[in-house]
C-alpha cells in the first residue's frame, strides 16, 4: 500500500473507476438514495471491485463530488486564456451556478451520507478556492477589481447560490446574486495601469 501513489492504476482497474465514478454521478445526481448495487451493475462491476475502489456510500458521494468540482475549477485556466479576466470571472461564476443547479440530487446525496458537510461549497474549498485565486489575481493584475480580497471572502459572498431552489425559476435569481457580487468587486478597483498595452 505504500507505493500506491507512485504505481498507477492498471488500465482495466483505472477504466472500472471511471465507469464507476461515471455511473455514480448520474445515478446519484437523479436519486441521492440509489443503491449502490445498482450503481455497481451499471458500471458492469462486481461488488467486489465496486467495494476495492469505494469501500462505502460517503467514499463514492465524496470522490464524485470531488472529481465534479475539480472540473469545475479547472475552466477557471482555460477562460482566463480566451477571456479577459473580468469577463473570465464572471463567466466562471455563471458556470459554477449551473453546476449547482443541475447537481442538486448529488448535494443531497452528500448531505444524506456526510452530516459533516452542510454545503457543496465546503467540500469544494480546496479546488474552488484555488480557482478563484486565479481568478482574481489576474483581475488585481488587470486593475478591474478592488485590491486585497481573500478568497475565502469571495467563497462566501457567492454561497447564497446553495440556497436557490434548483426547481424554481434559478437563473434571474443567480443572475442577479453574481451581478451584485461583481459589481461589488469592481468597487474601488484602480482601472488597468498606464503601461503600454499588449496585443
Amino acid at each position: 500500500m505504500q507505493d500506491e501513489k507512485s504505481a498507477p492504476l492498471r488500465p482495466d482497474a483505472q477504466r472500472n473507476r471511471e465507469r464507476i465514478l461515471e455511473v455514480a454521478l448520474a445515478e446519484l445526481t437523479r436519486a441521492a438514495d440509489a443503491p449502490l448495487s445498482t450503481i455497481a451493475k451499471k458500471a458492469g462491476v462486481g461488488q467486489g471491485t465496486f467495494y476495492r475502489n469505494f469501500p462505502n456510500r460517503e467514499a463514492l458521494v465524496l470522490e464524485v463530488y470531488r472529481y465534479e468540482m475539480q472540473q469545475v475549477a479547472d475552466t477557471a485556466v482555460q477562460l482566463l486564456r480566451t477571456r479577459t479576466p473580468d469577463q473570465a470571472l464572471r463567466e466562471w461564476m455563471d458556470r459554477l451556478a449551473q453546476y449547482a443547479m443541475a447537481k442538486a440530487g448529488l448535494a443531497d446525496a452528500l448531505r444524506k451520507s456526510t452530516g459533516r458537510y452542510g454545503s457543496l461549497a465546503q467540500l469544494g474549498h480546496g479546488p474552488v478556492t484555488r480557482a478563484v485565486t486565479l481568478l482574481l489575481n489576474a483581475n488585481e493584475q488587470a486593475g478591474t477589481i478592488r485590491p486585497g480580497l481573500p478568497p475565502e471572502d469571495f467563497v462566501l459572498a457567492i454561497a447564497g447560490l446553495w440556497q436557490i431552489d434548483p426547481h424554481s425559476d434559478w437563473q434571474p435569481r443567480a443572475k442577479r446574486l453574481l451581478d451584485l457580487v461583481m459589481d461589488g468587486l469592481r468597487a474601488g478597483a484602480p482601472g488597468p495601469s498606464s503601461g503600454p498595452e499588449r496585443a
